[in-house]
């Protein structure tokens, strides 16, 4: 609220200029899968308020925006509503919370009968939201299967992945990354029967297959009951999303160098009854990474067509 007080005129009138507009609150995806560590230790965040309004009718600044920045595949997720939004590809953006709009100043209050104003209207509140960020993966292949199935090896073979690898269970806690021929080749962390309601490493592996354009299903030679290792694995994609098995797959038959030629075969034909055209495959057998490389590079590309 403001009066023109001016050396000669005697009777100033009001000049209260408008409130600026808050800023807007925005998500933006980016390329850089490292976003999210900039939320580990911060949680609250807030567009810049608008500028009050000035004298002589001079509005104020509007607020800057606020554009916070996460990794391609995140999905937002208001926990009050439940609404989604998903940021797939780079510069795709949402407006998460609107600013609040600028108040008017006394000199939106004047009138023939109201010649000196002394109302004025204070800026609104912003929208406020809690939302949950989470990351699912962008890969053109995800290798899946069994704790110990080889995934991680395989990785490091194919790319120049550095995934850790040791001979017990779980040494893959989160997906482990890698490109080959400008794919993204993703070792999924392995599951156990029941991770789909949760046990195991449960859907801290399921909701990373989502978006894969290829399954590669790896099945350890040494493994007792083939059937039984590829039936789980499959059991628990389609408990936690019926649409996952109707995804692109192609089986693996690991770490064939451990055993005879001749076991080898039979351990093919058992998984032909499964699956079409398993591949055998070994980190100590180039000629076996280089066919797998070759069919692995085929089949994404057919999919990306």
């Amino acid at each position: 609220m403001s009066f023109r007080r001016e050396k000669y005129v005697p009777k100033g009138g009001p000049d209260g200029g408008k409130g600026g507009d808050g800023g807007d609150l925005l998500v933006e995806a980016v390329t850089d899968l490292a976003a999210l560590r900039y939320f580990r230790h911060r949680k609250h965040f807030e567009a810049e308020n608008g500028q009050r309004g000035l004298q002589k009718n001079k509005s104020g600044e509007a607020g800057k925006d606020l554009v916070l920045r996460v990794p391609m595949g995140t999905v937002v997720t208001d926990t009050a509503t439940g609404e989604t939004f998903e940021l797939v590809g780079a510069g795709d953006r949402w407006l998460m919370a609107n600013g609040g709009k600028g108040g008017q100043g006394n000199t939106h209050f004047k009138s023939s009968t109201n010649t000196t104003p002394r109302q004025f209207e204070r800026g609104g509140l912003g929208q406020k939201r809690t939302l949950k960020l989470e990351l699912q993966l962008l890969a053109d292949v995800g290798l899946i299967g069994l704790p110990n199935a080889g995934k991680s090896s395989l990785l490091n073979a194919l790319t120049r992945a550095k995934a850790p690898v040791a001979n017990y269970p779980f040494t893959t806690l989160e997906p482990n990354l890698g490109v080959a021929d400008g794919r993204v080749l993703a070792d999924i962390p392995g599951l156990i029967e029941g991770a789909a309601r949760g046990k195991g490493l449960g859907h801290a592996f399921l909701r990373h297959v989502r978006r894969t354009k290829l399954l590669v299903h790896c099945l350890s030679v040494e493994a007792d009951d083939l059937e039984r290792d590829y039936r789980i694995v499959r059991g628990e994609l389609e408990a936690f999303d019926k649409r996952l098995v109707e995804k692109q797959e192609l089986v693996v038959l690991t770490k064939v160098d451990l055993v005879s030629p001749k076991e080898v075969e039979a351990k093919l034909a058992i998984l032909k009854k499964l699956a079409k055209d398993p591949v055998p495959s070994s980190i100590e057998k180039p000629e076996l990474l280089k066919a797998l490389m070759k069919r692995l590079m085929t089949e994404v590309s057919k999919l990306s067509q």
